[in-house]
């Protein structure tokens, strides 16, 4: 049996405004092929389908476009919902697709069995336990008053509780199975890019590896865009998103991981790249300098490659910004689109840009990184811990 292991695809995903739909179509025109070819029996999606909660209507086609060949394979399909999700969304067709033969668990469920997907196929066994991200509701009850470090502890006490009681059931239920766990969280010691939004109380409340236990046999991981090895050992892992998804990535080598097994033991781990459909690349300089820098580039891709410019100029003028303007509406080579333009000065000017840098597009911010701004400029305020920790719930509870 052979199973791949992907996560984060993000659809309807914008780079800046831009939109990656035909990045990801890229990567389905791949995997469709690939599944067929190397006779891949069960497709695990571990969280984030969709990039926002409620997608756009281009969004949910694409979605089921991709569904639509994959149900023309004899291939299983095991989706969890992410933090960008909504369960609601995700679980409302779920009666219907599971008629052909995919299953949905959009968010937690009442009971731990229905977590359970039990899929035997050429002798062999798998046991996936199909866990999407939890939210703070799912594994703790908050009490009035509590601290930040308190809420964090209890989080982190819910989740190791949580997968403990995953274990516990599989070992009573499906002990003579390959048994993988999915799971949608932050695990101390992966390493992140800046596309990942914070979770549960941003990556302070990450896990240690060591509370699965080393009881899966596989853990098949989503959340975090960059592929890692958490534990290569215990076969815990983040295959990372299918795209790059931020200007951080765009070194980053994107897979999928396949697993095989024979005698219902992983015979065989291959990480399997995927082919890159865009450069993401960025210039940094004076303005000369970048412009340059963009002139000469000129290395081919799939698709456009798209740019990240950051000019820094010793002092502010009205010509310097101007030129800037120009430079940036011009889009200079015909390789390159500029997606994300940022001016700054040696000698600033009081006000906005003591938050950020002059030229920052307010579409380039998150709530996150403005709010934390305004309370560096309050510096009378105290416990601005607790003020972050209630801004995340906020936007946790809104999807934002």
């Amino acid at each position: 049996m052979k199973i791949l292991h992907t996560s984060d695809w993000h659809i309807g995903k914008q780079l800046h405004k831009y939109d990656l739909a035909d990045d990801l179509n890229l990567f389905f025109d791949w995997l469709i092929p690939y599944i067929k070819t190397e006779v891949i029996d069960v497709l695990l999606v571990s969280g984030d389908i969709f990039d926002q909660a409620n997608p756009s209507q281009s969004a949910f086609k694409q979605y089921y476009d991709v569904l639509r060949q994959l149900v023309q394979l004899d291939c299983k399909l095991i989706i969890t919902g992410g933090n960008h999700d909504s369960a609601a969304v995700l679980n409302a067709p779920k009666e219907l697709l599971n008629a052909f033969d995919i299953t949905v668990i959009g968010g937690a469920t009442e009971t731990l069995s229905e977590l359970f997907v039990d899929v035997e196929k050429n002798g062999e066994r798998l046991v996936v336990a199909a866990v999407p991200f939890l939210k703070d509701r799912d594994i703790r009850k908050s009490v009035a008053g509590e601290t930040y470090a308190t809420k964090i502890e209890q989080i982190k006490a819910g989740l190791q509780i949580y997968f403990s009681t995953i274990n516990t059931h599989y070992q009573n239920h499906y002990s003579d199975g390959f048994f993988v766990v999915m799971g949608h969280l932050f695990v101390q010691g992966s390493s992140v890019s800046e596309s990942e939004r914070d979770i549960q109380i941003g990556n302070q409340a990450g896990v240690e590896a060591s509370m699965f236990q080393g009881i899966p046999d596989y853990v098949a991981l989503g959340h975090i865009h960059k592929p890692q090895a958490i534990s290569e050992e215990e076969h815990i892992h983040y295959c990372g998103s299918p795209i790059s998804l931020s200007f951080s990535e765009k070194e980053d080598e994107k897979q999928v991981n396949v697993i095989t097994l024979k005698d219902n033991q992983l015979q065989r781990l291959e990480i399997v790249p995927i082919p890159k459909p865009r450069n993401l690349v960025a210039f940094e300089g004076s303005l000369e300098e970048v412009q340059q820098q963009m002139i000469r580039y000129d290395q081919e891709t799939p698709l456009l490659s798209l740019a990240e410019i950051i000019v820094n100029e010793e002092t502010e003028s009205l010509e310097r910004r101007q030129a800037f303007e120009a430079f940036v509406s011009e889009q200079p080579n015909a390789r390159l689109q500029i997606v994300k333009s940022r001016l700054s000065f040696s000698t600033k000017i009081r006000g906005a840009s003591d938050a950020f840098a002059v030229g920052t597009d307010v579409a380039d911010v998150t709530p996150m990184q403005m709010f934390e701004k305004k309370l560096e400029l309050q510096v009378e305020l105290e416990n601005t811990e607790e003020l972050k920790a209630a801004f995340r719930d906020i936007l946790q509870e809104l999807n934002l």
